[in-house]
């Protein structure tokens, strides 16, 4: 099957805003598209970026996903991808999420970069990766599937954004220098008992590591990462489904935690709202 056209792109990324602002899922791109292939779902994605963009909301950092063997078997892939993270997706640390401007999130922790300087190219190391980070903090990123019942598969969840939704950072800040990020623990507790726990190391053998298959594969969209971007390496656990009353922590260890809960308010949504 031939790449699709402009136009199918286009329509394809106003049918995924739709249903981010409707928090009503559509049947999987890949059931329709059998033939969908890598540019498309990346350009699918810059579609949707762009509709954000128009509405002014800002790109703030990226996000890499599916990095575990546990997320990559979840989701039957063997290969990673990334998305935007935009200023309308971060909340605070302990604040409450509206599962009305959701479909069916799911939480996963991670460790948040937050860059001092510009990354780019194809041949950037974790040694430079380390040397451009300003700071490291706690974090908790919140995916949810626009693709009906979690159908997707690998260019379903590129298309959509990742499958990315919200993400909070912890409220307090470390330097990353001495930080073994390789052994660094995780657990994440929902309503106070251990749901899910991890090892960084399992973040493609280290999250530094994943941010550079990030830079490198940006690098390949002719995009950097530039000073003052959240990047999110991706989660070394399961995602952990969210349900209305709960509240989930995860503890870094050394690094501290973040916390978030979720509520349902039964707010009306319209196309036209923004994220919340």
């Amino acid at each position: 099957m031939p790449p699709l056209d402009e136009l199918a792109r286009a329509a394809l990324s106003e049918e995924l805003w739709k249903a981010e602002c409707t928090s009503t899922p559509v049947a999987p791109l890949t059931e329709r598209y059998p033939g969908l292939g890598q540019d498309d779902s990346y350009g699918i994605q810059a579609g949707v970026a762009s509709i954000r963009e128009d509405l002014g909301h800002r790109v703030v950092g990226k996000k890499v996903g599916l990095t575990s063997p546990a997320m990559q078997e979840m989701a039957g892939v063997r290969e990673p991808d990334f998305g935007q993270l935009f200023d309308v997706m971060e909340a605070a640390d302990g604040d409450d999420l509206e599962l009305d401007s959701l479909i069916a999130p799911k939480v996963e922790p991670e460790i948040a970069f937050v860059l001092g300087k510009r990354l780019e190219g194809p041949l950037v190391t974790p040694r430079q990766v380390l040397a451009a980070i300003d700071f490291v903090a706690p974090a908790l990123e919140i995916v949810d599937s626009r693709i009906a019942d979690w159908r997707i598969r690998w260019h379903d969840t590129v298309a959509d954004n990742g499958s990315s939704a919200r993400f909070v950072l912890g409220d307090r800040a470390f330097s990353p220098r001495g930080v073994d990020f390789e052994a660094l623990p995780v657990v994440v507790e929902r309503n106070g008992r251990a749901a899910a726990n991890g090892c960084m190391r399992d973040v493609l053998g280290s999250p530094l590591r994943s941010v550079c298959w990030l830079v490198h594969k940006l690098a390949t969209h002719g995009i950097a990462l530039e000073a003052g971007d959240v990047v999110l390496p991706g989660s070394p656990c399961r995602a952990v489904d969210a349900g209305d009353g709960d509240v989930f922590r995860a503890d870094f260890g050394a690094l501290g935690s973040v916390a978030l809960g979720f509520v349902r308010r039964g707010a009306q949504q319209t196309e036209e709202r923004k994220p919340q």
